[in-house]
């Protein structure tokens, strides 16, 4: 049997289109491996959001070529899209796909035998429509499945790559999403989190919407979660707010964008909204749903960030009643506004910033953990059973550890949560872990 390994740089949207390439490897007949064992295929989703997703690309193809007798070599994604001579350039790689073309990859190929030269098939994803449908699990559990329901940006952030890796924003429709949703409850996935590059911009041009969604999927029987992965600001409208805080299946959780607290740096970064609006954001969230679990992204060293205004971005996330911080250190993409602004900020410095705010986000991440305690709330128990603890996620996205023995897999049960440490809580069961 022949054997393919796969391995995934980047987001959750990647991580769902990989597992449905190797569903079309399994249908032929290929043994899935893990990357880095001996393969006859080796297929390489790459992101290229920032630098060092490029060079994680091209050590990943060289490891990969490294391993038993030499692999076919696939490269696909975001950087295969918008740098495929450079990713062609890279000795052992035979096939170059871009963005519309990963999901057609038996078509690109005849039999996998090494060829002298690279074959490079990326078209221009400028006016692209297609949508590749996808859904992956995590780390192979069955417990939590991403859902892909959306694709491509129409924004114009001065910093991002996606646009010209994905093409413009364009969403599945509501059918097809839930014959997959339904799939996935039938397969035994408890929660399915709804992905995309632009989530909240779902349904905008065929006449329908994140909520429209979010109302269809809850009266699937057998679903018990549904989670939003990261939205916009702008995009996340009051009724969106009041379909979460109506509907039980929706996990009280966002992941909110904020990628600066000053107004002078979300201009130049071509942001959609002010510090201010985002502020009322948050506390309007905070109103209708005090436990709600919020996360937020921000940027450290953007060109011409001063000290005041790096500063400034501290104090404000300081003072914000969020859960947790995803902190990027800026890097320069090629082809973007940003990179072409000058006034970059010293490397060292954007590092320095980097760490300071990871350890606001942490002290953030033990405050919302520590608020918790004493609450007894329902956690989805997953499969890895270390010294004899099992682990899972509340619906407001607290990591929390209980007794493998009090509960099974993939059950939704309550737990008495008893104590936080280092952002995540511990628990007891409060009653029997059994089906959910």
């Amino acid at each position: 049997m022949p054997r393919v390994a796969l391995h995934t740089l980047g987001c959750k949207l990647n991580y769902a289109e990989t597992a449905t390439i190797g569903r079309q490897f399994h249908e032929r007949g290929f043994e899935l491996v893990e990357f880095g064992e001996p393969a006859d295929v080796c297929v390489i989703n790459t992101c290229s959001v920032t630098a060092r997703a490029d060079r994680e690309c091209r050590q990943l193809i060289r490891r990969a070529l490294r391993v038993g007798p030499s692999p076919f070599v696939v490269v696909t994604g975001c950087y295969a899209q918008l740098e495929p001579e450079q990713v062609a350039s890279i000795n052992g790689v035979d096939l170059v796909l871009g963005s519309r073309e990963k999901f057609e990859l038996f078509r690109y190929v005849d039999g996998f035998t090494k060829l002298g030269a690279p074959r490079v098939h990326v078209s221009d994803v400028a006016e692209d429509q297609t949508f590749g449908p996808a859904y992956s699990s995590e780390a192979g559990e069955r417990t939590r499945a991403y859902l892909k329901v959306q694709d491509g940006c129409d924004y114009t952030c001065s910093f991002c790559t996606i646009p010209l890796a994905r093409g413009e924003s364009r969403s599945q429709p509501p059918e097809a999403c839930l014959q997959q949703a339904e799939r996935l409850v039938r397969e035994g996935f408890r929660e399915i989190v709804l992905t995309g590059v632009n989530v909240g911009d779902y349904g905008k041009k065929i006449g329908s919407s994140l909520v429209d969604l979010l109302e269809a999927m809850v009266t699937l029987e057998g679903l018990r979660r549904i989670r939003i992965s990261s939205i916009e600001p702008n995009l996340l409208t009051p009724e969106l707010i009041d379909a979460v805080a109506r509907n039980p299946k929706i996990c009280k959780h966002f992941h909110i964008p904020l990628q600066s607290g000053t107004d002078s740096v979300l201009r130049r970064m071509r942001r959609r909204y002010t510090t201010a609006d985002y502020r009322e954001l948050i506390d309007a969230i905070r109103r209708r749903l005090p436990e709600a679990g919020i996360g937020v992204d921000v940027i450290t060293g953007f060109p011409g960030e001063s000290e005041a205004e790096y500063e400034s971005t501290h104090r404000f996330l300081a003072d914000l009643p969020v859960s947790y911080l995803h902190v990027f250190t800026y890097s320069e993409r090629p082809n973007t506004p940003a990179a072409a602004m000058g006034e970059p900020v010293e490397p060292s410095l954007r590092y320095r910033r980097n760490d300071a705010l990871r350890i606001l986000g942490e002290k953030k991440r033990q405050a919302f953990a520590s608020s918790m305690v004493g609450r007894t709330l329902e956690v989805l128990a997953e499969a890895d059973v270390r010294d004899r603890l099992r682990s899972g996620f509340t619906d407001n996205y607290v990591r929390v550890t209980m007794p493998a023995d009090a509960c099974d897999e993939n059950t939704i049960i309550p737990v008495r949560l008893t104590e936080a440490r280092d952002g995540r809580c511990t628990g007891q069961v409060t009653r029997g872990g059994g089906p959910a």
